[in-house]
């Protein structure tokens, strides 16, 4: 039964690294290709979030593949996400400018800047569902993409326009009104920010 287990995961290692195309043995059997891997034969997505979090760029997902033909491909999702990528620097939420903290106590930073602010959240890990409250917002639904290394924090089109509302010291309307008419262009679309383990 283990030896069963064991081909299953090399060979599932071996189809991923192949699609993500790696370099070399060492890349194939690297922390995230094997999460990658248990969770491609186990079906399960089980990632500790706890850690800081520094946001490298706009991140945005199609609900569906449908839904991304429908929007003109990867050119669309990638011309929408450096759009967004755009408004948020307008914002001034910038490239390692911003990060978020979850501590395991269920409470977390989010740091803009010089801007400090706390909040506590819930983590729905088999969902990849996140609730965060912050002391003067009432509390955001995100979806969450991650691994050990990489996390995507993911919010419908008006949860984001609040967030960013809230975070930024730089929002105006005009930056809210191109995000807003960004997401209503490509319907079923959330948008939020990628970010990297510290």
């Amino acid at each position: 039964m283990k030896k069963s287990v064991f081909w299953q995961l090399l060979a599932a290692a071996l189809l991923l690294s192949a699609n993500s195309q790696a370099q070399s043995i060492k890349d194939l059997f690297n922390k995230e290709n094997i999460e990658k891997a248990v969770n491609a034969v186990t079906g399960k997505t089980v990632t500790d979030i706890t850690g800081t979090w520094m946001y490298t760029g706009a991140a945005i997902e199609f609900e569906s593949d449908n839904l991304l033909q429908k929007a003109g491909g990867a050119v669309a999702a990638t011309t929408a996400e450096k759009k967004l990528d755009e408004q948020l620097a307008k914002a001034g939420i910038k490239a390692g400018q911003m990060s978020f903290t979850f501590n395991a106590d269920s409470t977390f930073n989010a740091q803009v800047g010089k801007k400090n602010l706390k909040g506590s959240y819930s983590y729905d890990a088999s969902a990849q569902k996140i609730n965060l409250k912050f002391i003067k917002l009432i509390g955001l639904n995100a979806k969450i993409n991650c691994t050990s290394t990489t996390m995507d924090l993911l919010f419908e089109s008006d949860k984001l326009l609040k967030l960013i509302a809230f975070l930024s010291t730089k929002s105006n309307s005009a930056t809210l009104k191109t995000v807003g008419s960004l997401a209503n262009s490509y319907d079923g679309m959330m948008l939020g920010f990628s970010l990297k383990k510290q």
